[in-house]
């Protein structure tokens, strides 16, 4: 399948943005670590190097991000094509139920995908997220409430936060 790739410049900095014809494959702020090992990955798991060019996954892509840092959108509908194991993609699901504007912990992500014991693994499995924001790895914190690692680094994952206007508080209930 061939990909395509553009940046796509939001007040948090410019992003890569990698999309096959079936979804949305890599969205990475541009000089992140490990950003060119991402794009391997993708690369090798569809089988094309990513041409710089427009389709109509990286348009949507960009459209939804401008609404949803002007504050006009809560969800995403842009197509996803992701790639990563089956616990990646089950912690990836997870990430995706949690609510615009709500945070949880690793160990209630953990539960969320029945694996209570698999707290660092879920962790892992976030670090190994390839699309930032839309796959919104950044509503996970630590269980005292602090922000942990984000790739685009915490003053990006506080950002964010507190665009969906929840800082670093944190939505226990219910584990």
């Amino acid at each position: 399948m061939p990909l395509r790739s553009c940046t796509i410049p939001t007040p948090l900095g410019e992003m890569l943005a990698v999309a096959s014809p079936a979804g949305l494959c890599l969205l990475e702020f541009v000089g992140q670590k490990g950003v060119e090992r991402e794009l391997a990955q993708v690369e090798a798991a569809r089988g094309s190097l990513a041409q710089s060019g427009d389709s109509p996954i990286l348009v949507q892509t960009q459209a939804e991000l401008a609404e949803y840092f002007a504050g006009q959108r809560e969800q995403f509908a842009v197509p996803l094509d992701l790639v990563g194991t089956a616990f990646q993609m089950a912690a990836w699901q997870a990430l995706l139920a949690i609510p615009h504007g709500q945070t949880r912990s690793y160990a209630q992500q953990a539960c969320a995908i029945g694996q209570p014991s698999a707290t660092r693994a879920v962790a892992a499995a976030n670090g190994a997220n390839k699309v930032s924001i839309i796959v919104p790895c950044h509503r996970v914190i630590g269980s005292n409430g602090s922000l942990t690692g984000f790739g685009g680094g915490l003053a990006r994952k506080e950002a964010l936060l507190a665009l969906e206007g929840r800082a670093a508080q944190q939505d226990l209930h219910g584990f």
